[in-house]
């Protein structure tokens, strides 16, 4: 057995093949001229357009300050999660266009949005809001009605007589 292989770099000179690297290839921060990082985040039927910046923590959705648009704590609370687990509260400011579904459904793409753009932001923080499945579209909608039923699963009150 002495022609056995050791090392990558023998296995290469034999075979003619390049190996893939061992290190993984380091993400780019992705930011405009501005110093910003752009995201579109989903949740239901609302799909939210964020653009976050380094600042003071000011938080603004269409125009209005979160505090106003978002009365309800629990739904402020959705928007803070995502610094929180990234461990940058305060840091970012975030500027946010909501169409489309209900103040839940809203704050839910708020939340995707941010937790996209700070990972393009800062590609460290990726890990840390991957693990705690920001990153990942909730993908659950509203089930379509059916023909032939009163709702999407209920069906009419049936009648023996």
């Amino acid at each position: 057995m002495a022609d056995q292989i050791n090392t990558l770099e023998e296995l290469s000179a034999v075979t003619g093949v390049e190996t893939v690297a061992e290190e993984a290839v380091a993400r780019e921060p992705v930011r405009d001229e501005l110093g910003r990082s752009y995201a579109t985040g989903k949740r239901k039927d609302a799909v939210a357009r964020v653009w976050i910046k380094p600042g003071s923590g000011k938080v603004t959705v269409n125009g209005k300050d979160q505090d106003v648009y978002f009365a309800r704590p629990v739904l402020q609370l959705i928007l803070r999660q995502p610094f929180q687990v990234a461990g940058v509260e305060g840091e970012f400011d975030v500027v946010a266009t909501v169409k489309g579904g209900g103040l839940t459904g809203q704050a839910g793409a708020v939340k995707h949005g941010i937790s996209k753009a700070l990972q393009l932001y800062d590609p460290n923080l990726r890990g840390a809001l991957k693990a705690a499945g920001f990153l990942t579209r909730d993908s659950r909608v509203v089930e379509r009605k059916k023909y032939g039923k009163r709702k999407a699963r209920r069906s009419f009150q049936f009648s023996k007589r």
